[in-house]
């Protein structure tokens, strides 16, 4: 027996109902959980669950039957946002979602599309995305309770249909057949072994950070860099495509042919090689953690605990082997309590920095301002007092949006930069730059020549007597890398120092700015060795 308000409802009304529950059960089964999945042949399965749930609801109790279905909407939900969540994931860091990693990033994830097409559309996106999901909870559970409610010989119909399609599914199954699967409980198995496999990794990681690697104190290193300054650049996602890319190449290729030429006027040398970076698409934080410590941080969970950790930083080895260690820190305009763990004395954040100019969009101020603002505010002062400057500087003119693109001025001509208001006003916005693919690719590669030739020009102006340490902090997003692209970035060694540089090659970097295209890709964090181990003549 069944009990429905009012009465059983029309027969037509019941159909409306498992209709629409059919369409919903389908399409929360089927959806794809990677963008490359978003084709036709994804949706020409029969997904088992579909049929099995709805023939449960049909031979269960009404009551109970109506409790399965409020609990079915809340599933459904679920699982669509863990769909969606894994999209966004693999758009924006090549990889699954991970609930236990990437619950702590969805602010992350807010900045960066609000800076991207801006707030007002983000918080709009958000709402209609809430706004659907709680209609869908509605709309699932009503259909649900008018298929239910199904009596007579309306309802040995519905149990026969779903019976004999959740018998043909289970027979395609059988056979190996592609047309038919049954994923979901899998997959959130799977979900369930990925979250326990990362509490088992942190685990692991925990063994690591307390038997520590490299040297424990920076006493008696880096003698042969002889009172020279050390500046560590990460140009923000300035990866391997960029310079190998055919669609980039051309950008790239004389940009970096032309520092080339313009350090060696200056009397400076350089040579280059890949380094593979832990992240993709975004969280520059847990390269500058990889780099900075020597241990592969590829998490949110690795690096909250290396924060809280005893491995020495680069830059706390730097110090207390006698140099003024700063952070240049263009991006960050909150409380930034990580950065007692990389032991800096002087920390330039985006309010430090005395920028008077207007943002380019999400990005504070252009990399030019940057450096110029580094050199006023650390190197000027250490000098007048005889001090050697360990820097960690992190360049943003390349981020996302990519929109407008800066151009040089002249090193005088910077200021307090109020000069770039014109630069940051012009051009399009994000919303329409973002429209258009190729556009976003284009713009792309427009900022990271801005940010090399901004680099380079510095260097020939400021930097004969430095160190330079240059590199991508990751690959961009796959928007303009395409799929299966490298996690690759290039690292670049510049000084006037020709036998500090013959010893980089020595080790296996190529000479130039430019990486041979067949080096070996090393992981970023021993980077961190090589350096030590130059740096102090090993």
């Amino acid at each position: 027996m069944t009990s429905f308000k009012g009465g059983s409802p029309r027969p037509a009304r019941v159909l409306f109902g498992t209709l629409i529950v059919s369409i919903i059960l389908f399409a929360a089964t089927r959806l794809p959980d990677h963008p490359d999945g978003f084709a036709w042949p994804a949706f020409l399965r029969i997904p088992v669950e579909w049929p099995l749930i709805c023939l449960l609801g049909l031979l269960l109790p009404f009551l109970l039957a109506r409790l399965l279905g409020y609990l079915l909407a809340l599933f459904v939900v679920l699982i669509l946002m863990l769909k969606l969540a894994d999209t966004g994931a693999q758009i924006a860091l090549e990889r699954s979602f991970n609930p236990y990693l990437d619950i702590k990033m969805v602010m992350d994830g807010w900045n960066i599309v609000s800076g991207s097409v801006g707030q007002g559309v983000a918080l709009i996106a958000v709402v209609v995305v809430l706004l659907l999901l709680a209609v869908l909870v509605v709309l699932l559970a009503r259909s649900w309770r008018l298929m239910v409610s199904a009596s007579g010989m309306l309802r040995t119909g519905l149990l026969v249909g779903f019976g004999l399609l959740a018998a043909f599914g289970a027979g395609l199954l059988q056979m190996g057949s592609s047309y038919a699967d049954l994923r979901v409980a899998a997959d959130l198995t799977n979900r369930i072994h990925h979250v326990a496999r990362s509490v088992e990794d942190m685990r692991a990681f925990e063994a690591v950070v307390a038997r520590g690697e490299g040297p424990r104190q920076g006493a008696g290193l880096f003698g042969r860099l002889q009172g020279r300054d050390v500046i560590v650049i990460f140009i923000e996602s300035y990866g391997r495509s960029a310079i190998e890319d055919p669609q980039y190449a051309n950008v790239t290729g004389p940009r970096l042919a032309a520092m080339e030429q313009e350090i060696a006027t200056a009397g400076l040398q350089s040579s280059s090689t890949w380094v593979t970076s832990p992240t993709v698409g975004g969280l520059s934080w847990l390269a500058h953690g990889t780099l900075m410590s020597g241990l592969w941080v590829d998490n949110q969970a690795r690096y909250d605990r290396l924060m809280i950790s005893a491995q020495p930083s680069l830059n706390r080895l730097f110090s207390e082997a006698g140099w003024q260690t700063v952070a240049v820190m263009p991006a960050i305009t909150m409380d930034w309590p990580e950065a007692g763990y990389y032991g800096y004395r002087q920390i330039l954040a985006a309010k430090d920095l005395g920028y008077k100019g207007k943002p380019f969009n999400w990005v504070t101020m252009p990399d030019q301002y940057t450096l110029s603002a580094f050199e006023r505010l650390a190197r000027v002062p250490a000098r007048a007092k005889g001090e050697k400057v360990m820097a960690e500087i992190a360049l943003i003119s390349s981020h996302a949006p990519w929109t407008p693109v800066a151009t040089m001025l002249d090193w005088s001509a910077v200021g307090d930069g109020s000069i770039f208001d014109e630069q940051a006003t012009s051009g399009d916005p994000p919303s329409v730059v973002w429209a258009d693919p190729e556009r976003v690719r284009r713009q792309y590669i427009g900022t990271i020549d801005y940010a090399l030739q901004a680099v380079s020009s510095y260097i020939a102006n400021y930097g004969s007597d430095a160190v330079f340490v240059i590199l991508g902090d990751h690959q961009p997003a796959r928007i303009i890398t395409g799929p299966n692209a490298s996690r690759a970035v290039p690292v670049h060694i510049v000084s006037a120092d020709a036998d500090l540089i013959g010893s980089f090659k020595e080790k296996g970097l190529s000479p130039g700015m430019k990486p041979s295209l067949d080096a070996v890709e090393m992981p970023m964090n021993t980077v961190r060795q090589i350096l030590i181990d130059t740096f102090s003549g090993r």
